[in-house]
């Protein structure tokens, strides 16, 4: 496994890369701000999710949360629904956008509770409880919504949060980019984090150190069901309906930038700048292909080259010749002459 520093000197290659490939190919456009606004406001929605995922895997025992998109759908769905029964666009537009904010919030965090409890209390295997959620979660949505797109419209609160900017830069950017910074705050300077990575580390000694489990289960998998809310409430603002089947593919996207930014998959280790920067560094990459006229085939292909490409620098510490602090790891030692 490729150093902490490797890995994060490798994606800021990777994305300083993409940046200048996109300028040489599309004559300077690439860099255009238009162009850079449009790639950092589709960003928020996807990293939201990765986030998530890298949180649950972070906890070990096979954690990784399936139902992100689905429960970020439910939010918006759901949230809509409840909101739109007592509260119109037409007469209050701040108080419905807020409704419906504080909504999604509390719906996302309920599901992220529930994925927690059937994990730490019931003992299921992460992966088929979240895939299990998933599939609840997406029936819930269907079942409220009629299978149909439910109208949010465009309250100016609401319009705001995911078209506008503040300083050049789109508000759901910096929102995303707000709410990554708390998360990396919480798992480097609190006990949660220093759980967190224990635990994922090695489960039983943490549990024969007295820490927590079951509540850590919960609070991560909460954490993540917040984030699947803040990405349904950003789906929402960026268009005028919520659907239940919003975002199909991003799912797979959300554990390709977890793997890329070297989250373990065992658990124990995951950094958040460095999601961020394998969220960006997809997007970048995606809009390059859109600019070269290559078809969504092309890049699912180059998305899952890039994967394998930071398996193999994961495997082999590539990135480790390209980090600053690389340290010798194998002094010459003499060999032994062969006695004559």
């Amino acid at each position: 496994m490729q150093k902490p520093g490797g890995q994060l000197t490798m994606l800021l290659v990777i994305n300083s890369a993409l940046l200048v490939a996109g300028a040489l190919i599309s004559g300077g456009s690439f860099l255009s701000v238009f162009n850079l606004q449009s790639m950092a406001s589709q960003v928020p929605e996807i990293g939201l999710l990765a986030i998530g995922v890298m949180l649950a895997m972070c906890a070990g025992n096979g954690g990784i949360d399936l139902s992100g998109i689905a429960l970020a759908n439910l939010s918006g769905v759901l949230s809509a629904v409840i909101v739109s029964s007592f509260l119109s666009t037409a007469d209050s537009g701040t108080a419905f956008s807020l409704a419906f904010i504080a909504g999604a919030l509390v719906i996302g965090l309920a599901g992220g509770v529930i994925n927690g409890l059937l994990i730490s209390r019931l003992n299921i295997t992460p992966i088929l409880c979240t895939l299990g959620t998933q599939m609840a979660f997406m029936g819930l949505a269907v079942v409220v919504s009629g299978g149909k797109a439910v109208m949010v419209g465009s309250p100016a609160l609401l319009s705001g949060i995911g078209n506008d900017m503040i300083a050049e830069v789109p508000i759901s950017f910096l929102i995303f980019v707000l709410a990554a910074s708390v998360v990396a705050a919480l798992v480097k300077f609190t006990p949660f984090g220093l759980w967190l990575m224990l635990m994922g580390t090695n489960p039983k000694a943490a549990v024969y150190a007295g820490f927590p489990k079951n509540g850590v289960i919960v609070a991560t998998y909460a954490m993540s069901g917040v984030l699947s809310g803040i990405a349904g409430i950003i789906v929402a603002a960026r268009n005028v309906n919520v659907k239940f089947d919003y975002g199909s593919s991003y799912l797979l996207i959300a554990i390709l930038i977890a793997v890329m930014a070297g989250v373990k998959p065992e658990g124990g280790y995951g950094r958040v700048v460095c999601v961020v920067l394998s969220a960006i560094a997809l997007q970048l990459m995606s809009s390059l292909l859109n600019f070269s006229g290559l078809s969504n085939f092309v890049r699912d292909f180059a998305w899952g080259a890039l994967l394998l490409t930071f398996l193999a620098i994961g495997r082999y510490d590539i990135a480790g010749f390209l980090s600053p602090d690389r340290r010798s790891q194998n002094p010459s030692v003499p060999v032994p002459q062969a006695p004559k």
